[in-house]
């Protein structure tokens, strides 16, 4: 059995690791509202402005675009979202886990020399240099701790115009979805070419849209003009979605990561409590025996 000096000297470092998970809770937990603010006030806009197009093209218009066209794939280009830091549980892994069963699939069908790998965030970005034959398509890290409309177009933008110009003929994200405090969806998408035809009509699962109704629509100057002006903006508010969804179920997942540290050392030190005074308790019984013993010889 550990001596007393021990268990204090355990019971005393347990309570300094518990001041700090608390602290980073507190921290994380300031931070997600904020986040939280953001990603609830930024997503009904995107789907409702991803959504105005589809019913736009869905009333019976004959449109074209370069971004909805599928072609042969040979290059394929895969944006992953995650964070700068650690301590949130198993945010990071599932990302990186799931890019690997990426990486693996997508290497089959082009050859992992196609895979263009776009990591936001250093976690990412550093699992993706120990790939084997992947590199890292630039460093991204700042957006992931500073999500900003202009960084997010930018990237739009080089996606786009690397689609445009048949540098790659598919564009895949995969980040997590924040849902809830307690739940992060990891959730993989196709972002280029963009399939409009699937998503006209359809209500979202959780219930929080509508299903899409037929509009009479007074285009003007022309519908190619229209789809030509707003695509390229869907696109962009996009990307800069999935980085705000990114930074929201970042600090959730911190949030409840600091959450379970914290109650585990509570446990833990209620635990080593007990021990302590069970131990005291027999020292001075042993204590109290001696002195008996001694008085009686």
């Amino acid at each position: 059995m550990a001596s007393l000096k021990e268990v204090k000297g355990r019971i005393n470092s347990i309570q300094s690791t518990l001041k700090i998970t608390s602290a980073m809770k507190m921290v994380a937990s300031a931070k997600l509202h904020k986040a939280q603010a953001a990603i609830e006030s930024m997503l009904p806009y995107e789907r409702r402005l991803h959504r105005m197009l589809t019913n736009f093209l869905g009333a019976g218009l004959t449109v074209e675009s370069p971004f909805i066209v599928n072609h042969d794939v040979k290059k394929i280009a895969i944006v992953v979202f995650a964070s700068n830091s650690s301590l949130c549980g198993g945010f990071n892994a599932n990302v990186i886990r799931h890019l690997n069963e990426l990486v693996e699939k997508y290497g089959k069908e082009v050859g992992r020399e196609n895979l263009l790998i776009y990591p936001v965030g250093r976690k990412v970005a550093d699992a993706v240099k120990k790939m084997k034959g992947l590199k890292p398509m630039g460093d991204y890290q700042h957006m992931s701790g500073k999500p900003n409309y202009k960084e997010a177009a930018e990237l739009a933008t080089e996606l786009m115009e690397r689609f445009l110009n048949g540098e790659i003929q598919r564009v895949e994200l995969l980040y997590n979805h924040f849902k809830s405090t307690s739940t992060q969806v990891l959730t993989h998408e196709t972002y280029l070419p963009i399939d409009l035809s699937g998503e006209v009509g359809e209500a979202r699962a959780d219930g929080a849209d509508t299903p899409s109704m037929n509009a009479d629509y007074i285009i003007e100057p022309s519908a190619g003009k229209i789809v030509e002006r707003l695509l390229p903006q869907v696109l962009c508010m996009k990307i800069y979605t999935v980085l705000l969804d990114t930074n929201a179920a970042e600090h959730a997942a911190r949030t409840m990561a600091m959450q379970i540290a914290t109650d585990n050392a509570n446990d833990l030190i209620q635990e080593l409590t007990l021990i302590y005074n069970k131990s005291r308790q027999q020292a001075i019984t042993n204590e109290l025996l001696d002195i008996v013993g001694g008085s009686m010889a």
